[in-house]
């Protein structure tokens, strides 16, 4: 239902008026080959080629929120949290400054950028559209989800412009460009019930949004495409049940194509007709508790599907777990778009029973010749891994805290870990905003590849390193 911006409500805080973050770790905390139980609380461990330049803990009223997803546009990150977004001048990245906050809740509010516009995912039910309203249960009609959309041409006063409800919110959001004046945001959402009037099942399909970036006031809905006619896979011991829409969709503009993880099954798109996407394979795995999210390689030969065993607040990371589960599976992507299963990646660095860790959130390291990625774990850190040899993954560098007792709020380990000419930036759920950098010379040249925009969603090809 539509309901009042309410864009007065959006409280933005400045940098001028904050006092400087301290780095939660001097480099003497640093413990150089040590890892997993072998780190007290809070301790840090990273191996010898990844340094720790930098942490901010969130400013201002989202002090205390989960951390999530990163965009990147020009010098600035853009750090979404489930009480709103933070603005940082990346400028110098060992030294970021908070430019801007936005306090805005609404669960998980990932973030895409595109030119002056971003794009925020609201999945959690709201009084209304506005960035001051109150949870409410979404068994009430009126109730709203979907996506928010932000000027952010000030990136130090963000301004909300828009609100586009959709069917079931937006618990992510993929930008697919659809020309120099037209953006398509595919929203991807699941779990209906019989019990919400706007989440009814079955819900196997994704909400596209068009978006004239003259006229963003402008957006709305243009299809709802059903993605799994036959319901998809259905297994009652899959985390959520069975495929009910999408939690993720990567796309590759360039190529034509997305990789849709979509909670029982993984799925190649034809996006040719960004509102017509059209599924070109589909691929199930009884070890997959949960599709989770995908990245493609540089050349689209290979794609990367995450399992997000128990929902990312369990300890899957263990002696207890099998290296087949809440892990990464590679798979080579043939020419025409079918998907060969080669191999799972896991970190082998186990982590105590306290550690929620499980694979998420990540993205490629551009050197050519080679197929490398950063990637979050959640307590287990951000780990850097070749998958170059598909059938042979390994890690090659590695960053993590040590246990502090419990999920999300003091802690709860990386969400998202992205690769951003020459740096990686790091959102962690409860502890904030870390700068990395790996310097492993094998990968020395992927720092002289520079980008003027980053949606890890939404893979970009990059010039040659």
């Amino acid at each position: 239902m539509k309901r009042t911006l309410g864009v007065a409500a959006i409280a933005v805080i400045t940098a001028t008026g904050m006092s400087a973050m301290p780095a939660t770790a001097a480099p003497g905390d640093q413990y150089v080959g040590k890892f997993g139980t072998q780190l007290g609380p809070d301790e840090i461990g990273r191996s010898a080629n990844v340094e720790f330049l930098k942490n901010l803990q969130t400013p201002g009223p989202l002090a205390g929120g989960t951390g999530t997803d990163i965009a990147f546009s020009g010098d600035k990150a853009y750090v979404g949290n489930y009480k709103g977004f933070v603005v940082y001048d990346i400028s110098v990245p060992s030294d970021p400054r908070t430019l801007s906050v936005v306090s805005c809740p609404g669960d998980q509010n990932d973030v895409s950028i595109s030119g002056n516009l971003l794009y925020l995912s609201t999945d959690s039910s709201r009084s209304n559209d506005s960035c001051s309203s109150a949870g409410q249960s979404a068994t009430i009609k009126s109730s709203w989800e979907g996506i928010k959309i932000f000027d952010v041409s000030d990136p130090a006063n963000p301004r909300y412009v828009k609100s586009v409800e959709t069917s079931c919110g937006s618990h992510t959001n993929t930008l697919v460009p659809g020309g120099p004046d037209l953006d398509y945001i595919y929203v991807s959402s699941y779990s209906p019930s019989t019990q919400t009037p706007d989440c009814q099942p079955p819900h196997d399909a994704i909400s596209i949004i068009e978006v004239p970036k003259a006229n963003p006031t402008a957006a709305r809905v243009v299809a709802t495409p059903n993605l799994f006619p036959d319901g998809g896979t259905q297994n009652r011991k899959l985390l959520a049940g069975g495929t009910s829409g999408c939690h993720d969709i990567t796309a590759y503009p360039a190529k034509k194509i997305a990789a849709g993880a979509c909670m029982g099954d993984g799925i190649i798109l034809d996006i040719a007709d960004p509102v017509n996407p059209k599924v070109l394979s589909r691929v199930s795995d009884r070890n997959f508790a949960f599709w989770h999210s995908a990245t493609f390689n540089q050349d689209a030969t290979k794609v990367i599907f995450t399992d997000e065993l128990g929902g990312g607040g369990a300890a899957t990371c263990n002696t207890k777990n099998y290296n087949t589960r809440g892990a990464n599976a590679i798979y080579d992507l043939s020419p025409a778009k079918q998907l060969t299963f080669k191999s799972y990646y896991k970190i082998a660095r186990h982590q105590g029973s306290s550690e929620n860790c499980v694979a998420h959130n990540g993205s490629l390291i551009p050197v050519a010749g080679r197929d490398v990625m950063v990637q979050s774990w959640y307590m287990g850190g951000t780990s850097f891994w070749d998958f170059t040899d598909s059938a042979n993954p390994r890690e090659i560098g590695y960053f993590e805290r040590g246990p502090n007792g419990g999920f999300g709020g003091g802690g709860g380990g990386t969400w998202s870990s992205y690769y951003y000419n020459g740096h990686v930036y790091s959102s962690d759920l409860g502890k904030g905003f870390d700068v990395l950098r790996i310097t492993d010379p094998d990968l020395a040249s992927a720092a002289l590849v520079r980008m003027g925009q980053l949606n890890p969603q939404s893979q970009p090809v990059y010039p040659t390193s």
